[in-house]
């Protein structure tokens, strides 16, 4: 049975490109490419970042129960999003475990599908760096900026619901966490004792777990101007 890898962050935490790094890094696994109705945007290429599909033929899949997850996003103009079963199926029949880029509402009703998925949450090391590095992708307008930190804190509010947690503060020391917690799985999940090298990335993994990373996370919540949840 493959592992599915449910990985979410607010927009603008560096998701897209730690999961790049991770693919280089970690053999045997799949990507799920979204299904999506909305039109592609500049270079985008139908199969590449998006399946770019017509709303009767989304809603014919929504019919016939081929999504693990899906969702109309008012925010995009009302179009839908979408996760294929299919991925899941080929990731089974090849060996490989899969891994979701999705944001915290479709993780939650994976979750409610695949229990034994794993979640990690990436979070930026606080309101300001994220600032920053939305203004400098220089894509984005102010009022677009000012929309995705709002929507940033309301994600990051959802932490608690994640297996894992990380902080992407230097992009490879995140990777490597990353890389750990995937192999850490793995390893448990084959049940067999550990090599010593196998032991370490378990450890670290560990350390990320959300009972572990509670703490880390409340000077985050603050400077989202959320209250810090106590334990």
């Amino acid at each position: 049975m493959s592992i599915v890898f449910i990985v979410s962050a607010p927009s603008g935490s560096g998701k897209s490109t730690l999961v790049s790094e991770l693919f280089k890094m970690v053999p045997g696994l799949d990507f799920s490419i979204s299904y999506t109705t909305r039109a592609p945007r500049g270079s985008e290429q139908n199969g590449k970042e998006y399946f770019f599909v017509p709303e009767a033929e989304f809603k014919a899949m929504i019919e016939a129960d081929e999504f693990l997850e899906y969702a109309r996003v008012f925010g995009n103009d009302g179009k839908y999003y979408g996760t294929a079963r299919r991925f899941q199926r080929e990731a089974e029949k090849q060996g490989h475990d899969l891994v979701l880029d999705i944001d915290v509402q479709g993780a939650a009703q994976i979750k409610k599908r695949l229990p034994d998925a794993v979640s990690i949450f990436i979070l930026p090391p606080d309101r300001d760096k994220l600032e920053w590095r939305l203004r400098n992708r220089g894509v984005d307008s102010e009022e677009e900026i000012r929309r995705r930190l709002d929507t940033a804190r309301r994600e990051i509010e959802q932490y608690s619901r994640y297996d894992y947690i990380l902080v992407n503060n230097v992009l490879e020391q995140s990777a490597d966490e990353l890389k750990a917690v995937v192999l850490a799985e793995r390893i448990i999940k084959r049940g067999t004792k550990p090599t010593r090298e196998e032991e370490q990335l378990v450890e670290i993994a560990q350390g990320l777990r959300l009972e572990q990373a509670r703490e880390r996370v409340q000077p985050i919540l603050a400077s989202f101007g959320t209250v810090p949840i106590r334990t």
